[in-house]
């Protein structure tokens, strides 16, 4: 393994996009995209071989449901709790023990001895955890990455975490007719064991970034600012960073639009039912993930700086008009094609990545990106559920035209957040 000394990218100009060898040179950040993959292809496969273990031993399709979304969840309440760990604590430290901690967990899913109900609370209260370490994780892109060589950072990752779990899932099909579930959970705690080994092995040590003293009994602190219990720590920081008017709006850029539009793939199933036999909603969804990973991809490397983030309101925008076409109720193809291009406007994320990292105080980097994250979760899990109850009165065609209109909603009332004040020392 290339050693970790290298910390830092290379000087990118600031009126070219940086490229994928610009980022890639970095040793750390070669460390944090392949073990982030294998961590989305192990967690992939654990919720799947859970879903398949706890409906052979209840047969009830409920509670396989249950098993599946177990692992998402926790990450609305482990961001609302917890999220303060992961400025406190050091980040490699913080990566390494969730993997070690899933590594425990999956041994003990694999060996078989729990009822399912015990199951899924153990999952579930193991992944309260999951929103710190990977809060860690995306907060140490800015201290490796450095100018739009962070953003091209950030779109990668993005980039990793569609493919990578589309090949989760094949792989987990695959093992799951080879080795069944049992087999499955012994090699998912191989990738633990995996991403564990390169994040120690490959990361260098750093200290936490909101280093607080431990409290005295009088509640102050020897040399600082008194350490109070982590959640209280997360609610007071949640607060600060919302009470902010700029982060505010920002985290509301990153959370509402996007968001609208997973209310349109909620109901990709009962509409491709809808279209007659051979339609499949598979197509539409896989359409709208390569959607997004093609307009990642060439908004992150192409693009230059400044123009990305003039682009951000208009690229927002492209995720809601193109849904207004189910209005007509177009079949699978062209149903495809409208999903593709609009799932390219979540693109318009990445011309809020630099805004976003400027606004945030260091100190509070890790939670203010896990805020980003576990907001995303609840706001496109609202959509979902919503998208479902309109689909029970309009029907799906007519839900997801709605949806757009929703996202194109939130999209004009935050242009004013979406498009860049102008700025003496950044390139027009």
């Amino acid at each position: 393994m290339t050693s970790a000394r290298t910390i830092t990218a290379p000087p990118v100009a600031p009126d070219r996009p940086a490229t994928f060898r610009d980022v890639f040179a970095v040793a750390e950040f070669r460390v944090i995209f392949a073990s982030y993959g294998v961590f989305l292809i192990g967690e992939t496969v654990k919720m799947l071989a859970l879903s398949v273990l706890v409906y052979e031993r209840t047969g009830s399709g409920l509670v396989a449901a249950l098993a599946y979304v177990t692992g998402f969840l926790p990450h609305a309440f482990g961001g609302v709790f917890l999220l303060a760990l992961a400025d406190r604590w050091p980040p490699r430290a913080v990566i390494v023990g969730y993997e070690l901690v899933r590594l425990a967990l999956v041994a003990v899913l694999a060996v078989g001895v729990l009822p399912p109900a015990g199951m899924l609370g153990l999952v579930f209260v193991v992944g309260l955890f999951g929103p710190v370490s990977s809060a860690a994780r995306t907060a140490l892109l800015p201290e490796i990455l450095h100018g739009d060589a962070y953003v091209l950072g950030r779109s990668l990752l993005t980039v990793a975490s569609g493919g990578t779990q589309v090949v989760g899932f094949a792989v987990g099909g695959l093992l799951l007719g080879v080795v069944g579930p049992y087999g499955a959970l012994w090699l998912t705690a191989a990738t633990c064991a995996l991403s564990a080994l390169l994040v120690r092995a490959g990361l260098r040590a750093r200290p936490g970034r909101n280093r607080s003293a431990p409290a005295r009994p009088d509640g102050t602190g020897p040399t600082g600012p008194a350490r109070t219990g982590a959640v209280r720590e997360t609610w007071r920081g949640n607060r600060e960073l919302l009470a902010d008017r700029r982060i505010r709006g920002l985290l509301l850029a990153q959370w509402l639009p996007g968001s609208m539009l997973v209310g349109a793939e909620a109901v990709a199933v009962p509409y491709a039912a809808g279209l007659g036999p051979g339609a499949s909603a598979g197509v539409l969804l896989m359409a709208g993930a390569f959607g997004m990973l093609v307009g990642d991809l060439v908004v992150g490397r192409f693009v230059p700086p400044a123009a990305r983030e003039r682009l951000s309101p208009w690229l927002a925008l492209l995720l809601g008009v193109p849904v207004l076409g189910f209005l007509f109720r177009p079949g699978l193809v062209v149903a495809a094609l409208l999903f593709a291009v609009a799932a390219a406007g979540f693109a318009y994320q990445l011309g809020l990545a630099r805004r976003f990292l400027d606004a945030v105080p260091e100190s509070r980097r890790g939670q203010a990106f896990g805020l980003t994250s576990t907001g995303l979760m609840t706001a496109q899990g609202l959509a979902a559920a919503g998208g479902g109850a309109v689909t029970e009165v309009t029907g799906p065609a007519v839900a997801m035209a709605l949806a757009g209109v929703a996202s194109l909603a939130a999209t004009g009332a935050l242009w004013r957040v979406l498009t860049p004040e102008p700025s003496p020392d950044r390139p027009d």
